[in-house]
């Protein structure tokens, strides 16, 4: 087995269901509005923070559109959506449960902030994997991905070096991230498929990645 000493893991779209339920509030949200971002835009999101997310927004409507409103309504649909549950990703429930049982060490470094981490992790019933220090957001760090800030602040939380890490992801911009820090990573595509070949390893469920990847 390769000598992983941790792994770190992407939120959004990786352990969690949320895009999906974030793009449908989010195209929701500009219907009512007659905004025009629709479902492909949306997903073309994926990966990004939510600084440039809103950049690319703004760009698309122009400088004298006023998403205020739009932002108001999202968050709404969004915190809607969540608190009725958060699905998890194929094969999540089994791969977090067999690291726990190993006590295996892990961390999530996701472009969300640290705080709405927190209550994503929780809303999907799966908070208990990990240690609440060992969640780093966009917030605790200098740079978003694909910078590898992310990234190498989750190892150095868990007093791993990065190269002896395994990363999931399913962002092209989340997998140069962890490219990036030096670690092996897996990517799955969530809603887009992946735009280069740079992963280690490719896979379609996380279950998948990891036995290519020999963590499992």
């Amino acid at each position: 087995m390769p000598p992983y000493a941790a792994a770190i893991f992407d939120l959004d779209g990786t352990l969690i269901d949320t895009e999906r339920l974030f793009i449908d509030a989010a195209v929701a949200a500009a219907l009512r509005l007659s905004l025009p971002f629709d479902r492909a835009f949306m997903a073309g999101l994926a990966g990004q923070s939510d600084a440039e997310g809103f950049r690319l927004m703004q760009t698309r409507v122009g400088a004298a559109t006023d998403l205020a409103a739009f932002q108001t309504e999202w968050s709404a649909l969004v915190r809607t959506s969540y608190a009725q549950g958060i699905p998890l990703m194929r094969g999540v429930a089994d791969l977090l449960s067999d690291l726990s049982a190993r006590r295996f060490p892990r961390a999530v470094a996701t472009n969300s902030y640290t705080e709405g981490a927190h209550r994503k992790l929780a809303h999907a019933g799966i908070a208990h994997h990990f240690d609440p220090a060992h969640i780093v957001g966009v917030d605790l760090v200098a740079r978003a991905k694909p910078a590898p800030d992310l990234f190498l602040a989750a190892a150095d939380r868990l007093r791993v070096a990065p190269g002896h890490c395994i990363a999931f992801e399913d962002s092209d911009a989340g997998t140069a991230a962890a490219l990036a820090a030096g670690m092996t990573v897996v990517q799955i595509p969530d809603s887009h498929p992946a735009g280069t070949r740079d992963a280690h390893h490719l896979a379609d469920t996380i279950l998948d990645g990891a036995r290519a990847a020999g963590l499992i």
